[in-house]
């Protein structure tokens, strides 16, 4: 199954790609050595490892509507913040990866978030000409697990810098956020699979037709070399939770032959 463009039954189904960015890497792999996880993704002289925001478009011909899910990073940060992160998004960005598919902005009806740490949610607002917060999708719907957002409102002192004010606020200002329950279904064939290690109410959006199954696993498997069940991000707020989950979706995943 090509991974930039299929279809599937009603679904039209469109890689995003919204920049890339790096991260430390001892953080990305938690306990794990970085003799072992250097091996899948080598780190550049800061320790950080190459990461790519990769968002997932739907297109619905039975409910006519376009749904995307995350939209990464964005480009509300500062030059020193940028360097940090090693930020690039000049010419791989969300709207040149929308265009390149024959969408435009306007054309996005709703939004899905896994979750709301900052490089999943940040394409969501920019800053205009004014230096004023200003919605990327002013008439689209946002989607949120309902304990995610509360959470995301009331972080823990750990997780607090993954929530950013400037990205959480114009959702909340927006009018048109949603908030759902765990395993929400958003249509006939498109649902959502409620994981809770690496943040509480993380939403995995799952596409059944055809006889098929596709789930976009977001932070659940952040790399190809997460696969392994010991290797949990640090990041995660409850680990052995990710372990638990993993093994569940994997044993799931193999048996029933999920994409």
């Amino acid at each position: 199954m090509s991974l930039s463009k299929t279809t599937l039954g009603p679904f039209e189904l469109y890689t995003i790609e919204t920049g890339d960015f790096r991260l430390d890497g001892g953080a990305m792999f938690g306990v794990v050595p970085k003799t072992l996880w250097s091996r899948g993704l080598a780190a550049d002289d800061n320790n950080r490892i190459p990461m790519t925001m990769r968002c997932l478009l739907i297109k619905s011909n039975n409910a006519g509507k376009v749904y995307l899910v995350d939209n990464g990073a964005g480009t509300k940060f500062s030059d020193k913040m940028e360097g940090i992160y090693q930020l690039k998004y000049k010419d791989k960005n969300l709207e040149n990866s929308l265009k390149y598919h024959g969408f435009s902005i306007e054309d996005i009806s709703d939004i899905i978030f896994t979750h709301l740490h900052f490089d999943h949610c940040g394409g969501s607002s920019f800053y205009n000409e004014f230096e004023e917060l200003e919605l990327t999708f002013p008439d689209a719907n946002y989607h949120v697990v309902d304990k995610h957002w509360d959470n995301a409102n009331n972080p823990n002192a750990r997780e607090k810098a993954s929530f950013l004010p400037e990205n959480i606020q114009p959702i909340k200002d927006s009018g048109k956020l949603n908030l759902v329950a765990e395993n929400h279904e958003y249509e006939k064939g498109l649902s959502a699979l409620s994981v809770n290690g690496h943040t509480i109410g993380q939403q995995l959006p799952v596409i059944k037709a055809d006889g098929k199954t596709l789930v976009f696993v977001a932070d659940l498997l952040p790399t190809h070399v997460h696969v392994p069940l010991p290797w949990v991000m640090g990041y995660d707020m409850y680990p052995v939770q990710t372990l638990d989950e993993k093994e569940a979706f994997l044993k799931q995943a193999s048996k029933n032959e999920w994409y």
